[in-house]
């Protein structure tokens, strides 16, 4: 299954970056995402990324600014990652839940935490070992001026 565009929230706090965990239901493998996902019909790239940050971490947020629009590596599930700036409304950052039941059947989130932008070398080693998510949050890192 390939989609068009990933639609993803940045939430920076005190120099934070907020991230979800998944794990794999059935390997127990866990990995550190930006909350974000696919498009419904009938939403703006903002209503998505509020909705998917409210379903994943029940923060309901405010969209300041689009940060990144990039492909992602061959292969992957999206063709496209759009990561928007997103402050905080109202809420506490907890993990959520996946909606969709075909990703209810292969992972949860099962936690969130806060890393530090001005010290990558404090991330967890599955953050800095991940391609998938080590790469574009130094990316990040460097659009919102920490690098």
């Amino acid at each position: 299954m390939t989609r068009a565009v990933r639609y993803q929230g940045a939430i920076v706090k005190d120099h934070h970056i907020l991230l979800i965990r998944h794990r794999e239901h059935d390997t127990g493998r866990s990995y550190w995402l930006l909350s974000g996902g696919g498009i419904e019909p009938g939403e703006s790239d903002q209503q998505c990324v509020c909705r998917e940050m409210l379903e994943e971490t029940n923060l309901t947020v405010a969209v300041e600014r689009l940060l990144v629009d990039e492909p992602t590596r061959p292969g992957s599930v999206y063709q496209r990652r759009r990561t928007y700036l997103c402050a905080i409304v109202s809420g506490e950052a907890k993990p959520g839940y996946e909606p969709e039941e075909e990703a209810q059947a292969e992972y949860g989130i099962v936690e969130v935490k806060w890393f530090d932008l001005r010290a990558p070398e404090s991330w967890d080693d599955p953050v800095k070992t991940d391609e998938i998510t080590y790469g574009p949050l130094l990316r990040l890192r460097d659009v919102l001026g920490y690098a």
